[in-house]
């Protein structure tokens, strides 16, 4: 059994494979040892150390870049050029950021300039950790979950913060307008400066080095530093030249198997049923239910995740905490029901279609998110009787 990743999926699967007695071979391509990337925000604010986030790594690590799936002699090929034969090959490889199409983003040897920085890893973390001090000139890039939690850490660090969203909102894919409001309040607190509908044109670069961004609109932002933070695209690369099938990942069906039946594939790099999740819970899923087919279960299949988001934003005014799941905004016929507090910051909003919880999203007070999760995830019926209302004033002993 070889697995190729060492991310949150390919070492919850070694580990799950190890309690079951399966010898595995996890390979990983970065130095340091594997780390939960959830959490790389937390140690670029100076929260965690990275020692902290270290994930208890399995039996047999091997460290390397795989730089060829070769199908017909069942192995993989290492860049040192030493060869792994396997009886069953697991793809865990991940997803890379997304780096924007900006003009002078690249130097003429296709690398990021100095002060310029994708935030993925833990190198991309520790080089922000080492070029931020107080009174720096940082431009985040993209105003989704991670470009939210790289602002808010930079910010807390000293740095001067500038936001620059492209869509009419942030986290646009997870909440509502009335949320994002009060997220943007939060990072306004911080003394982040948010821009939206603000499109960047440019990087403009001196002696290697950024020096500014320029807009759309000619605005020049004057940076120091520059977090690209424009989501991520999955690694499908290896599979692609094995002549798996792919799509916009690696395309597994419910025993996550690929078109080879000997390699599977789980985490950020699959697509199940069209969908690529790219979040952490339905990797951990994914990499549950393969240890559980591997280990014999014949039950055991994956029928896809109804992932819930969580973001803590800790800050000088306190924390703010904040969920969301599902379908967000309503559409025409749609229940509706919202219980918002200006005051205290506090905002909740489910939407009930028919008999069925279809989303919601939970703004500073969370006390009412198990009772509603469970509902969504379970997908049943509604009890009968009652005004709605209750759904988000009774916590269900959450």
């Amino acid at each position: 059994m070889v697995v190729i990743g060492a991310g949150l999926a390919g070492v919850r699967l070694a580990r799950r494979l190890g309690e079951l007695g399966t010898p595995v071979t996890l390979v990983g391509d970065e130095e340091h040892r594997p780390y939960n990337r959830v959490l790389l925000a937390e140690v670029l604010a100076g929260h965690y150390s990275p020692e902290v986030i270290a994930l208890p790594a399995p039996a047999e690590l091997t460290r390397g870049r795989v730089t060829a799936v070769d199908r017909a002699a069942r192995a993989v090929r290492l860049a040192d050029g030493s060869v792994i034969g396997y009886g069953t090959l697991v793809l865990a490889t991940g997803s890379n950021p997304v780096l924007p199409p900006l003009r002078g983003l690249f130097t003429p040897d296709r690398v990021l300039p100095e002060g310029v920085h994708a935030f993925r890893t833990m190198d991309d973390c520790l080089g922000l950790s080492r070029a931020v001090r107080p009174g720096v000139r940082a431009v985040v890039i993209g105003g989704g979950l991670l470009g939210v939690s790289a602002a808010r850490a930079l910010a807390l660090r000293g740095a001067q913060v500038v936001l620059a969203q492209q869509s009419e909102r942030l986290m646009e894919r997870q909440l509502d307008p009335d949320a994002s409001r009060l997220v943007r309040r939060h990072l306004t607190g911080l003394g982040v400066e948010v821009h939206t509908d603000l499109r960047v044109r440019d990087v403009r670069c001196a002696d290697g080095a950024v020096r500014s961004v320029e807009m759309a609109d000619g605005y020049a932002l004057d940076a120091d530093l520059v977090v690209l933070a424009c989501g991520v695209r999955p690694r499908t690369g290896l599979a692609r030249a094995a002549g798996l099938e792919v799509g916009r990942g690696v395309v597994v069906d419910g025993e996550l198997r690929t078109s080879d039946p000997y390699v599977r594939a789980v985490g950020d790099c699959a697509e199940h049923a069209g969908t690529v999740y790219g979040l952490a819970a339905p990797a951990l899923e994914q990499a549950d239910v393969l240890a559980a087919l591997l280990a014999g279960d014949p039950n055991a299949r994956y029928t896809g995740t109804r992932s819930l988001t969580r973001l803590t934003l800790v800050g000088r005014g306190g924390p703010l905490d904040l969920a969301a799941f599902g379908e967000t905004e309503a559409r025409p016929g749609d229940d509706v029901v919202r219980l918002a507090d200006a005051t205290r910051g506090t905002y909740r909003k489910v939407v009930v279609r028919g008999d069925r919880l279809v989303g919601g999203v939970l703004v500073g007070e969370l006390g009412t998110v198990g009772a509603l999760a469970r509902a969504w995830e379970g997908a049943e019926p509604l009890p009968d009787g009652g005004p709605l209302l209750h759904l988000l004033t009774n916590d269900g002993g959450s």
